[in-house]
Protein backbone atom coordinates (compact mmCIF):
# COMPACT_ATOMS: atom_id res chain seq x y z
CA UNK A 1 0.00 0.00 0.00
CA UNK A 2 1.38 3.31 -1.00
CA UNK A 3 2.09 6.04 1.36
CA UNK A 4 -0.60 8.45 -0.35
CA UNK A 5 -3.22 5.68 0.25
CA UNK A 6 -2.30 5.01 3.71
CA UNK A 7 -2.24 9.14 4.27
CA UNK A 8 -5.73 8.94 2.18
CA UNK A 9 -7.21 5.72 4.72
CA UNK A 10 -6.47 7.91 7.85
CA UNK A 11 -7.84 10.86 6.41
CA UNK A 12 -11.14 9.36 6.11
CA UNK A 13 -10.49 7.51 9.43
CA UNK A 14 -10.76 11.04 11.33
CA UNK A 15 -13.64 12.35 8.93
CA UNK A 16 -15.91 9.20 9.69
CA UNK A 17 -14.82 9.61 13.73
CA UNK A 18 -15.60 13.19 13.32
CA UNK A 19 -18.84 12.55 12.06
CA UNK A 20 -19.64 9.36 14.40
CA UNK A 21 -18.92 11.79 17.29
CA UNK A 22 -21.35 14.77 15.88
CA UNK A 23 -23.87 12.92 15.27
CA UNK A 24 -23.84 11.02 18.98
CA UNK A 25 -22.75 13.50 21.44
CA UNK A 26 -24.98 15.74 19.25
CA UNK A 27 -27.50 14.76 20.37
CA UNK A 28 -26.09 14.66 24.11
CA UNK A 29 -25.50 18.42 23.14
CA UNK A 30 -28.32 19.01 21.72
CA UNK A 31 -30.48 17.64 24.98
CA UNK A 32 -28.19 19.69 26.67
CA UNK A 33 -29.28 22.69 25.70
CA UNK A 34 -32.90 21.95 25.72
CA UNK A 35 -32.04 21.02 29.18
CA UNK A 36 -33.27 24.70 30.94
CA UNK A 37 -36.11 24.80 28.54
CA UNK A 38 -38.24 23.23 31.19
CA UNK A 39 -38.53 24.23 35.03
CA UNK A 40 -39.92 20.72 36.31
CA UNK A 41 -37.12 18.76 38.09
CA UNK A 42 -38.65 15.61 36.89
CA UNK A 43 -38.47 16.68 33.43
CA UNK A 44 -34.90 17.45 33.70
CA UNK A 45 -34.26 14.43 35.07
CA UNK A 46 -36.26 12.43 32.11
CA UNK A 47 -33.72 14.47 29.90
CA UNK A 48 -30.66 13.53 31.93
CA UNK A 49 -31.57 9.89 31.95
CA UNK A 50 -32.51 9.92 27.84
CA UNK A 51 -28.36 10.30 27.46
CA UNK A 52 -27.28 8.67 30.76
CA UNK A 53 -26.57 5.51 29.22
CA UNK A 54 -24.89 6.71 26.04
CA UNK A 55 -23.38 10.37 26.62
CA UNK A 56 -19.77 8.89 27.98
CA UNK A 57 -19.63 6.10 25.09
CA UNK A 58 -20.34 8.99 22.71
CA UNK A 59 -17.50 10.92 23.34
CA UNK A 60 -15.19 8.07 22.40
CA UNK A 61 -15.01 9.19 18.85
CA UNK A 62 -13.38 12.29 20.08
CA UNK A 63 -10.68 10.61 21.81
CA UNK A 64 -10.23 8.82 18.71
CA UNK A 65 -10.50 11.56 16.75
CA UNK A 66 -7.47 13.24 18.89
CA UNK A 67 -5.35 10.20 18.83
CA UNK A 68 -6.06 9.81 15.60
CA UNK A 69 -4.08 13.24 14.90
CA UNK A 70 -1.59 13.43 17.15
CA UNK A 71 -0.07 10.03 15.97
CA UNK A 72 -1.44 9.97 11.93
CA UNK A 73 -0.99 13.69 11.55
CA UNK A 74 1.68 15.30 14.43
CA UNK A 75 2.20 18.08 12.29
CA UNK A 76 -1.98 19.06 12.35
CA UNK A 77 -2.53 18.00 15.79
CA UNK A 78 0.50 20.76 16.50
CA UNK A 79 -1.04 23.40 14.81
CA UNK A 80 -4.61 22.55 15.63
CA UNK A 81 -4.07 22.34 19.16
CA UNK A 82 -1.61 25.53 19.35
CA UNK A 83 -3.50 28.00 16.84
CA UNK A 84 -7.00 27.23 18.69
CA UNK A 85 -5.35 26.70 22.53
CA UNK A 86 -7.86 28.81 24.17
CA UNK A 87 -10.76 27.00 22.64
CA UNK A 88 -9.73 23.72 23.50
CA UNK A 89 -9.03 24.89 27.14
CA UNK A 90 -12.91 26.29 26.97
CA UNK A 91 -13.90 22.95 25.08
CA UNK A 92 -11.82 20.80 27.62
CA UNK A 93 -13.39 22.84 30.22
CA UNK A 94 -17.27 22.09 28.98
CA UNK A 95 -16.39 18.77 28.76
CA UNK A 96 -15.38 17.91 32.33
CA UNK A 97 -18.01 20.52 33.79
CA UNK A 98 -20.58 18.74 31.38
CA UNK A 99 -19.88 15.30 32.82
CA UNK A 100 -19.89 16.73 36.69
CA UNK A 101 -22.97 18.10 36.41
CA UNK A 102 -24.64 15.46 34.64
CA UNK A 103 -23.03 13.21 37.70
CA UNK A 104 -23.49 15.71 40.69
CA UNK A 105 -26.60 17.56 40.33
CA UNK A 106 -28.89 14.53 41.68
CA UNK A 107 -26.96 14.11 45.03
CA UNK A 108 -28.96 16.28 46.78
CA UNK A 109 -32.09 17.43 47.13
CA UNK A 110 -31.76 21.06 47.48
CA UNK A 111 -32.74 23.48 44.64
CA UNK A 112 -30.47 25.73 44.74
CA UNK A 113 -27.64 22.52 44.41
CA UNK A 114 -30.04 21.29 41.28
CA UNK A 115 -30.46 24.86 39.69
CA UNK A 116 -26.40 25.77 39.66
CA UNK A 117 -25.65 22.21 38.00
CA UNK A 118 -28.51 22.66 35.69
CA UNK A 119 -27.60 25.81 34.47
CA UNK A 120 -23.35 24.44 34.08
CA UNK A 121 -25.19 21.44 32.11
CA UNK A 122 -26.70 23.48 29.77
CA UNK A 123 -23.69 26.11 29.48
CA UNK A 124 -21.38 24.19 29.00
CA UNK A 125 -23.28 22.00 26.25
CA UNK A 126 -24.08 25.50 24.79
CA UNK A 127 -20.29 26.70 24.73
CA UNK A 128 -19.57 23.39 23.08
CA UNK A 129 -21.80 23.36 20.40
CA UNK A 130 -20.94 26.99 19.52
CA UNK A 131 -17.33 26.03 20.09
CA UNK A 132 -17.14 22.92 17.09
CA UNK A 133 -18.68 25.78 14.93
CA UNK A 134 -16.22 28.66 15.74
CA UNK A 135 -13.40 26.11 14.83
CA UNK A 136 -15.04 24.64 11.66
CA UNK A 137 -15.93 28.21 10.58
CA UNK A 138 -12.69 29.24 10.88
CA UNK A 139 -10.62 26.04 8.98
CA UNK A 140 -13.34 26.97 6.24
CA UNK A 141 -12.48 30.70 5.54
CA UNK A 142 -8.65 29.74 6.85
CA UNK A 143 -6.17 30.87 9.16
CA UNK A 144 -3.05 32.68 8.97
CA UNK A 145 -0.15 30.03 8.84
CA UNK A 146 3.32 30.40 7.85
CA UNK A 147 5.43 28.72 5.74
CA UNK A 148 6.57 26.60 8.91
CA UNK A 149 2.84 25.72 9.47
CA UNK A 150 2.63 27.94 12.54
CA UNK A 151 -0.05 29.68 13.51
CA UNK A 152 1.01 33.69 13.75
CA UNK A 153 -2.49 35.26 14.11
CA UNK A 154 -4.28 36.41 17.08
CA UNK A 155 -7.14 34.80 19.44
CA UNK A 156 -10.00 37.95 18.57
CA UNK A 157 -9.05 36.95 14.94
CA UNK A 158 -11.19 33.68 15.32
CA UNK A 159 -14.83 35.63 16.13
CA UNK A 160 -14.91 36.97 12.63
CA UNK A 161 -18.49 37.06 10.73
CA UNK A 162 -18.60 33.85 8.79
CA UNK A 163 -17.14 31.42 11.79
CA UNK A 164 -19.98 33.45 13.98
CA UNK A 165 -22.42 32.54 11.94
CA UNK A 166 -21.42 28.82 11.60
CA UNK A 167 -21.31 28.63 14.97
CA UNK A 168 -25.12 29.76 15.17
CA UNK A 169 -25.83 27.33 13.05
CA UNK A 170 -24.01 24.40 14.36
CA UNK A 171 -26.13 25.46 17.49
CA UNK A 172 -29.46 24.84 15.70
CA UNK A 173 -28.29 22.21 13.80
CA UNK A 174 -27.45 20.35 17.10
CA UNK A 175 -30.66 21.44 19.03
CA UNK A 176 -32.82 19.78 15.77
CA UNK A 177 -31.27 16.76 16.66
CA UNK A 178 -31.24 16.91 20.09
CA UNK A 179 -35.15 17.93 20.56
CA UNK A 180 -36.19 15.14 17.95
CA UNK A 181 -34.11 12.33 20.18
CA UNK A 182 -35.95 13.89 23.16
CA UNK A 183 -39.11 13.33 21.07
CA UNK A 184 -37.80 9.44 20.57
CA UNK A 185 -37.34 9.10 24.53
CA UNK A 186 -40.43 10.85 26.28
CA UNK A 187 -44.02 10.69 26.58
CA UNK A 188 -47.34 12.43 27.65
CA UNK A 189 -47.48 16.40 28.16
CA UNK A 190 -43.59 16.24 28.17
CA UNK A 191 -43.47 14.79 24.85
CA UNK A 192 -46.08 17.53 22.97
CA UNK A 193 -44.04 20.42 24.47
CA UNK A 194 -41.08 18.95 22.95
CA UNK A 195 -42.93 18.61 19.55
CA UNK A 196 -42.94 22.09 19.46
CA UNK A 197 -39.94 23.21 20.47
CA UNK A 198 -38.67 20.99 18.08
CA UNK A 199 -40.42 21.65 15.40
CA UNK A 200 -39.17 25.45 16.27
CA UNK A 201 -35.47 24.39 15.98
CA UNK A 202 -36.18 22.80 12.89
CA UNK A 203 -37.87 26.27 11.23
CA UNK A 204 -34.58 27.68 13.09
CA UNK A 205 -32.01 25.06 11.54
CA UNK A 206 -33.48 25.35 8.13
CA UNK A 207 -33.29 29.27 8.18
CA UNK A 208 -29.62 28.80 8.99
CA UNK A 209 -28.87 26.63 6.44
CA UNK A 210 -30.16 28.67 3.67
CA UNK A 211 -28.26 31.79 4.94
CA UNK A 212 -24.88 29.23 5.57
CA UNK A 213 -25.67 28.30 2.17
CA UNK A 214 -25.79 31.83 0.51
CA UNK A 215 -23.03 33.09 2.29
CA UNK A 216 -20.64 30.20 1.39
CA UNK A 217 -21.20 30.39 -2.52
CA UNK A 218 -20.62 34.34 -2.10
CA UNK A 219 -17.99 34.46 0.36
CA UNK A 220 -15.87 31.38 0.39
CA UNK A 221 -15.67 30.23 -3.43
CA UNK A 222 -12.56 27.81 -2.83
CA UNK A 223 -15.99 25.77 -1.00
CA UNK A 224 -17.76 25.41 -4.29
CA UNK A 225 -15.01 25.77 -6.61
CA UNK A 226 -14.86 21.96 -6.82
CA UNK A 227 -18.68 21.75 -8.40
CA UNK A 228 -17.91 23.84 -11.12
CA UNK A 229 -15.25 21.09 -11.93
CA UNK A 230 -16.76 18.70 -11.12
CA UNK A 231 -20.49 18.75 -11.44
CA UNK A 232 -21.26 15.07 -10.48
CA UNK A 233 -20.44 15.99 -6.96
CA UNK A 234 -23.03 18.39 -6.86
CA UNK A 235 -25.20 15.13 -5.91
CA UNK A 236 -23.92 15.80 -2.46
CA UNK A 237 -25.42 18.89 -1.77
CA UNK A 238 -28.48 17.96 -3.22
CA UNK A 239 -28.93 14.45 -1.28
CA UNK A 240 -28.57 16.35 1.83
CA UNK A 241 -30.72 19.27 0.85
CA UNK A 242 -32.88 16.57 0.60
CA UNK A 243 -32.42 15.02 3.86
CA UNK A 244 -33.09 18.38 5.19
CA UNK A 245 -36.54 18.77 4.10
CA UNK A 246 -37.80 15.11 5.13
CA UNK A 247 -36.64 16.13 9.06
CA UNK A 248 -39.26 18.04 9.13
CA UNK A 249 -42.07 16.06 6.53
CA UNK A 250 -41.42 12.99 8.85
CA UNK A 251 -41.40 14.85 11.98
CA UNK A 252 -44.91 16.17 11.42
CA UNK A 253 -46.04 12.43 10.42
CA UNK A 254 -45.18 11.90 14.18
CA UNK A 255 -42.48 9.25 12.64
CA UNK A 256 -39.82 10.51 15.38
CA UNK A 257 -37.38 8.14 14.91
CA UNK A 258 -37.24 8.23 11.11
CA UNK A 259 -37.25 11.96 11.73
CA UNK A 260 -34.38 11.25 14.25
CA UNK A 261 -32.56 8.89 11.33
CA UNK A 262 -32.72 11.73 8.57
CA UNK A 263 -31.52 14.31 10.92
CA UNK A 264 -28.41 11.78 11.53
CA UNK A 265 -27.97 11.68 7.24
CA UNK A 266 -28.25 15.73 7.24
CA UNK A 267 -25.02 15.85 9.68
CA UNK A 268 -23.62 12.96 7.58
CA UNK A 269 -24.25 14.77 4.26
CA UNK A 270 -23.08 17.96 5.27
CA UNK A 271 -19.74 16.84 6.92
CA UNK A 272 -19.28 15.21 2.52
CA UNK A 273 -20.50 18.58 1.26
CA UNK A 274 -17.84 20.34 3.86
CA UNK A 275 -14.93 17.32 3.16
CA UNK A 276 -15.51 17.66 -0.92
CA UNK A 277 -15.24 21.24 -0.66
CA UNK A 278 -12.53 21.44 1.67
CA UNK A 279 -10.55 18.17 0.38
CA UNK A 280 -7.47 17.71 0.41
CA UNK A 281 -6.68 20.52 3.14
CA UNK A 282 -7.03 19.76 6.96
CA UNK A 283 -5.64 23.12 7.76
CA UNK A 284 -6.39 26.31 5.38
CA UNK A 285 -3.76 28.69 5.36
CA UNK A 286 -5.12 32.25 4.47
CA UNK A 287 -2.02 33.85 4.62
CA UNK A 288 -0.79 31.09 0.83
CA UNK A 289 -3.60 28.66 0.69
CA UNK A 290 -1.68 26.92 -1.76
CA UNK A 291 1.34 26.61 -0.49
CA UNK A 292 1.43 26.96 3.18
CA UNK A 293 -2.07 24.84 3.90
CA UNK A 294 -1.58 21.64 5.75
CA UNK A 295 -3.11 18.75 3.75
CA UNK A 296 -2.81 15.04 4.73
CA UNK A 297 -0.53 14.13 2.21
CA UNK A 298 2.12 17.15 3.59
CA UNK A 299 1.30 16.40 6.97
CA UNK A 300 0.77 12.51 7.41
CA UNK A 301 3.28 10.57 9.99
CA UNK A 302 5.65 7.85 8.49
CA UNK A 303 4.28 5.04 6.41
CA UNK A 304 4.96 2.75 9.17
CA UNK A 305 3.50 4.55 12.14
CA UNK A 306 0.15 4.91 10.06
CA UNK A 307 0.57 0.69 9.39
CA UNK A 308 0.75 0.18 12.69
CA UNK A 309 -1.96 2.38 13.30
CA UNK A 310 -4.33 0.63 10.59
CA UNK A 311 -3.89 -2.49 12.42
CA UNK A 312 -5.05 -0.58 15.84
CA UNK A 313 -7.94 0.81 14.57
CA UNK A 314 -9.37 -2.14 12.68
CA UNK A 315 -9.54 -4.14 15.76
CA UNK A 316 -10.36 -1.28 18.43
CA UNK A 317 -13.24 0.29 16.11
CA UNK A 318 -15.01 -2.82 15.27
CA UNK A 319 -15.16 -3.21 19.24
CA UNK A 320 -16.31 0.60 19.92
CA UNK A 321 -19.72 -0.11 17.58
CA UNK A 322 -20.57 -3.62 19.17
CA UNK A 323 -20.31 -1.70 22.79
CA UNK A 324 -22.17 1.22 20.91
CA UNK A 325 -24.80 -0.97 19.71
CA UNK A 326 -25.17 -2.65 22.76
CA UNK A 327 -25.91 -0.12 25.00
CA UNK A 328 -28.29 2.05 22.49
CA UNK A 329 -30.44 -1.80 22.09
CA UNK A 330 -30.38 -2.56 25.77
CA UNK A 331 -31.33 0.80 26.68
CA UNK A 332 -33.76 1.26 23.55
CA UNK A 333 -37.60 2.78 24.38
CA UNK A 334 -39.19 5.52 26.46
CA UNK A 335 -37.58 7.11 29.58
CA UNK A 336 -39.07 5.84 32.67
CA UNK A 337 -37.57 7.69 36.03
CA UNK A 338 -37.00 5.14 38.88
CA UNK A 339 -35.19 5.67 42.37
CA UNK A 340 -31.61 4.75 40.87
CA UNK A 341 -32.24 7.10 38.13
CA UNK A 342 -29.97 10.40 37.83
Amino acid sequence: MSYETLALLWYYVIGLSAIFYVCLDGFDLGTGIMHFFTKKDEERRVFLNAIGPVWDGNEVWLVIVGGALFAGFPDIYATLFSGFYNFVMFFLAGLIFRAVAIEFRSKRESYRWRYTWDAIFSISSLLIAFGIGIVLGNLIEGIPLDENGDFVGSFALFFRPYPLLIGLFTVSLLMMHGSIYLAMKTEGELLERLRRWAKRCIVAFIGLYVIVTIATWFVMPHMVQCYFDMPYLLIFPFLSLLAILNVPRLFHRNLDGWAFIYSCMTIVLLFGVFGIGFYPNMIRSSIHPEQYSLTYLNSAASPLTLKVLLIIVAIGIPLVLSYGAMVYRIFRGKVKISPTSY
